[in-house]
């Protein structure tokens, strides 16, 4: 073998090696990113419900399944936090199947059972009951949520669950906080916790600090079998759409603005509002006394700029 030829096979397998070398540094970089996905995830549910008590002993919790990215995160990260939480609860996977043309009703049940998890699915015509009260081209969730709200309600009493438990993120929670302000005239966001509308359960959102980007990638990453919502999935026009491209587009324009704004749902400041429920301002007296929260009300309000880094603090962009 003359040395020209001879070079170029050495020169072939250090290719090979390099490339093998570059592809294993990529798969352990993948992996370290995603064990750190899981740790922020299971920090961030962790947190909602220590700070706002979400989950006590002896606790028996229906977890509204979908069938989207949202709900199968949900229930995934309660399992994980389930082995290793300081008190006893229980977790039961419940689904409504709505009877939309199409729905595979095999995927979430074959999913549930392989999992080991307890479920239930309630099967309910709703799909024909909005499809006949709601004028073609009109907004269907109305309806459509005021009746799934109404079985699942029902469905929590027949399994004796006390408590329930929606997959709604920290992007929802912001989204609902302005359809509220530019459509409802209302100061009103998406509580973490709140009592239902019949007083009978509690209403939990354990993924209110988590973003809807983390549970995109724990989505793919854990490769649930998601569900697409044919009945208002396609309603590019609704209001909730058009709020949520707004917002991403300030975040795009305004990197750290999602993270302020949702700060600021945690740090309301009745006095400076107009709401003389919160605050009384008929009998509002002159003290004479310094108050760090008086109004300045000859000053420029000066803002620093947002952390980003502290805010994105374990994020990192893995290029596949």
């Amino acid at each position: 073998m003359n040395a020209p030829t001879q070079n170029a096979w050495l020169e072939t397998v250090a290719d090979e090696a390099e490339d093998q070398a570059a592809q294993k540094a990529k798969a352990l970089k993948i992996e370290r990113e995603t064990h750190k996905l899981e740790k922020r995830l299971c920090r961030q549910v962790g947190q909602a419900i220590s700070e706002f008590n979400m989950i006590e002993e002896g606790d028996r919790i229906m977890v509204c399944m979908s069938g989207g990215k949202d709900s199968y995160g949900m229930l995934d990260i309660l399992l994980k936090m389930k082995a290793r939480a300081p008190v006893d609860f229980e977790l039961i996977a419940v689904n409504l199947d709505q009877k939309q043309p199409g729905f595979p009703a095999e995927i979430l049940p074959a999913y549930l059972k392989n999992m080991g998890i307890p479920f239930h699915i309630e099967t309910q015509d709703t799909y024909s009951i909005v499809k006949d009260k709601i004028p073609e081209g009109k907004t269907m969730c109305s309806l459509c949520s005021r009746l799934r709200r109404g079985i699942l309600y029902k469905v929590a009493g027949q399994l004796k669950c006390n408590k329930l438990a929606l997959g709604h993120h920290r992007d929802d929670m912001l989204q609902t906080f302005f359809l509220n302000m530019f459509f409802g005239g209302k100061l009103k966001g998406m509580p973490p916790k709140l009592l239902s509308d019949n007083g009978e359960f509690m209403v939990i959102r354990p993924l209110a600090h988590v973003a809807e980007a983390d549970l995109s990638r724990w989505a793919e990453h854990r490769q649930f079998p998601i569900i697409p919502c044919t009945l208002c999935g396609s309603q590019q026009n609704l209001q909730r759409v058009q709020i949520g491209n707004m917002i991403r587009e300030w975040q795009k324009k305004f990197p750290g603005r999602i993270e302020n704004m949702f700060s600021a749902l945690q740090n309301v400041v009745p006095s400076h509002l107009m709401d003389a429920n919160l605050h009384d301002f008929k009998n509002l007296k002159i003290t004479g006394l310094a108050n760090e929260d008086g109004d300045k009300a000859f000053d420029d309000e000066s803002f620093e700029a947002p952390n980003v880094m502290a805010s994105l603090q374990g994020v990192q962009v893995v290029k596949l």
